[in-house]
């Protein structure tokens, strides 16, 4: 395994363990601990968690090294409205421009959501929403606005998993996809971005109430 390739190994890894919620926000990152579990050197964890610090999900702290970020309501409130804005430009654009392909891809997507959602595998289910949104918003010519969208989901990734673990949120997460899924067949874009909306408000009121609680 080369050295590039051990560091993105370890960054997956790490990705899934902040998704899984063995990493919560505020809880230190210990790279030998990561290393000694992952078989390889500390460096190539050094190098993930940079990649992590640019996206904003650890941060370094002086004599306690990196950190899960730890967010507050006000970070999540202005990361949710950039993504509003962000996520309506891309599907105005992306929506009536979907062919076949991407339509099945969203359909797979949604109905892996489900299933996961079903079994109550949180990371699957997110693996699949993660493709299921970004097979809608996805379009030629827009690299620079999804790039920015991106870095928004990777900024809260750690929250997300909090959302998803309740169960009655992972059920109407699946009635929600499933109504927007309709839209984006009917080439519907107001309706469409309407849903994602709402479905990304419901997300933020249950966070909101998580760090409030």
């Amino acid at each position: 395994m080369t050295a590039g390739t051990t560091a993105d190994h370890a960054l997956a890894q790490l990705r899934r363990e902040i998704v899984a919620g063995r990493l919560r926000p505020g809880q230190r990152v210990r790279q030998e601990e990561v290393a000694a579990r992952l078989e390889v050197s500390v460096a190539p964890v050094r190098e993930a968690l940079r990649v992590l610090e640019q996206e904003g999900q650890v941060e370094y702290r002086p004599r306690r090294g990196y950190v899960i970020t730890a967010l507050d309501v006000a970070d999540l409130v202005e990361i949710y409205a950039l993504r509003r804005l962000l996520e309506e430009r891309a599907a105005r654009a992306a929506v009536p421009v979907l062919d076949d392909d991407a339509l099945a891809r969203i359909a797979l997507a949604e109905r892996d959501c489900a299933d996961a959602a079903a079994r109550g595998d949180v990371v699957a289910e997110l693996e699949a929403n993660r493709r299921f949104h970004f097979g809608i918003l996805e379009a030629p010519g827009q690299a620079h606005t999804m790039r920015l969208i991106r870095l928004l989901w990777e900024s809260t990734e750690a929250y997300r998993a909090l959302y998803y673990n309740a169960p009655e949120e992972r059920e109407r997460t699946v009635g929600d996809h499933g109504r927007i899924l309709d839209a984006v067949r009917e080439r519907d874009v107001e309706t469409v971005v309407s849903l994602l909306d709402a479905h990304r408000q419901r997300a933020l009121d249950v966070l909101t109430a998580v760090l409030d609680g």
